[in-house]
């Protein structure tokens, strides 16, 4: 096949817009990394040699019988073989990452780092005590005994500070107060509540003791967890006076945070998130190619009827396009989702009928623009066929609007169908996507990675195919290239 001069003067623009270039690249090792999924992550063998014979369990079924002879034609389940020692002596080859995307990881299996939190709180110490009007004290609670106060005693109020001498003088005289507060002898402190008259003197005044925490406030560290571990540098460690302290040790629970062998963490469902992450790409990816394809395809069709016959043909058919478009394309997709069960073909099939009519006007326009060529009117008057002249002669001249909308079509096919998958109307449960992780992580507003890892995918990918899309759409521009002329 060779190129036409023009296109190949396009294909050269393109080519200089670095940032598109690279874009496109981009794009083409993404999906191709993608469509090998299963030999990058799986919890099958790729490739196994035992007893002389060669085994790829990657790509052909075998019965848990060919490795061990338990007479089992089921699914091995290849963890255990390998557990039991059954490759043992065996060249045995696993993919980068032994977990498939469907596959709930036990959660016995996950290796926490063996250390433990220890918050240390400063002690605060209170007691009260009710006294009569001859300091006799009536009754006691709190920490009566660290600030020796017991019932019976007596309260020296000549050793207590000034402001709450008089405190106490206005409230046995039935007189307004306010709070006060003073310190004493050791750092300790003695208030009084506010105080309102009540038209009687009250028998018995409540006043309070404090001791002060130790200074620096709650600290916290991280330690090894080990019966004598390094404590850091002035941190009290458990025993000490005045201190408080609580251990914590992080358990196993889904969703899981990054760990050893997990490096995007895990799923509500314990299902590893790089493994579904890798998934998701192909899904995405070959959902918005083969979308795109489609619908550019019935809307290629559906303008070149339009554009080329013109007059009545023309007129209808805009008129059946105004009412197919008022359908609701949401509405439709959950009827058949509950009737024919939600899938891939059906979510791919529904969105390309309503999908094309976009495409279908560009389409229209350039039909009606090229069918007064001298060209169109040299191949009617040799006595061509209406679609040879409108496939063969034609469509390579209205190629333009298929090109430059391509990748736009497909950025919004990907932004779609994660959308769909986000609303629970896309891909069954449990298929693999990136909707499907971000409707998790609105669920765990927590497990910021269920977030952080699908929106940078799903933010790259489509920044990648807008880049294209302005590559190509520049690149196909004369306006340009006849200015600088």
């Amino acid at each position: 096949m060779r190129l036409h001069p023009i296109t190949k003067r396009r294909w050269a623009r393109f080519r200089g817009m670095r940032r598109a270039w690279w874009a496109f690249w981009v794009l083409v090792a993404g999906y191709g990394v993608s469509l090998f999924s299963e030999w990058i992550a799986n919890d099958r063998p790729l490739f196994v040699r035992m007893g002389g014979k060669c085994y790829w369990p990657v790509v052909k079924f075998y019965p848990e019988d060919a490795f061990n002879g338990s007479g089992r034609m089921t699914r091995p389940d290849w963890r255990a073989l390998e557990r039991d020692g059954v490759f043992e002596g065996a060249v045995v080859v696993w993919p980068v990452l032994r977990w498939g995307p469907l596959e709930s990881v036990p959660a016995g299996s996950i290796e926490l780092p063996k250390v433990k939190t220890v918050v240390a709180v400063p002690e605060e110490h209170a007691a009260y005590a009710e006294i009569d009007g001859e300091g006799r004290i009536v009754r006691v609670g709190g920490e009566a005994e660290r600030f020796g106060l017991a019932r019976g005693g007596v309260v020296d109020e000549a050793a207590l500070p000034e402001g709450v001498r008089e405190g106490l003088a206005a409230r046995r005289a039935d007189k307004a107060a306010g709070a006060v507060e003073g310190t004493v002898e050791g750092g300790r402190t003695v208030a009084l509540s506010p105080y309102e008259p009540r038209g009687a003197a009250p028998s018995r005044v409540r006043v309070t003791w404090r001791e002060a925490p130790v200074a620096g406030g709650t600290l916290k560290a991280v330690v090894e967890d080990v019966e004598n571990p390094a404590w850091p540098e002035g941190f009290p460690v458990p025993g000490t006076p005045g201190w408080t302290h609580r251990e914590s040790r992080e358990e196993v629970r889904f969703p899981m945070r990054p760990v050893k062998g997990h490096p995007l963490g895990l799923d509500s469902s314990g299902r590893d998130v790089a493994a579904r992450m890798l998934y998701a790409l192909r899904t995405s990816l070959s959902f918005g190619l083969l979308l795109v394809v489609a619908t550019m395809g019935l809307g290629t069709l559906a303008g070149a009827v339009q554009g080329y016959c013109a007059g009545a043909v023309d007129l209808v058919g805009q008129r059946v396009i105004e009412i197919w478009e008022s359908l609701p394309f949401l509405y439709v997709l959950i009827l058949l989702g509950s009737v024919y069960g939600q899938g891939f073909g059906l979510l791919l099939g529904v969105y390309a009928l309503f999908n094309w009519v976009g495409i279908s006007h560009y389409m229209r326009a350039e039909f009606l623009r090229l069918r007064k060529q001298p060209f169109v009117e040299a191949a009617q008057g040799l006595g061509l066929s209406g679609p040879k002249i409108v496939f063969r002669h034609i469509l390579p001249n209205a190629l333009v609007p298929l090109v430059t909308f391509f990748p736009f079509q497909l950025v919004g096919a990907i932004g779609s169908m994660a959308a769909l998958d986000y609303l629970g109307f896309g891909l069954p449960p449990p298929s693999p996507s990136w909707g499907e992780l971000l409707a998790q992580a609105q669920e765990f507003p927590w497990a910021w990675w269920l977030a952080l890892y699908p929106a940078l995918a799903l933010f790259a990918v489509m920044l990648a195919g807008v880049f294209v899309g302005e590559g190509l759409r520049a690149a196909y521009d004369p306006r340009p290239v006849s200015r600088w002329e």
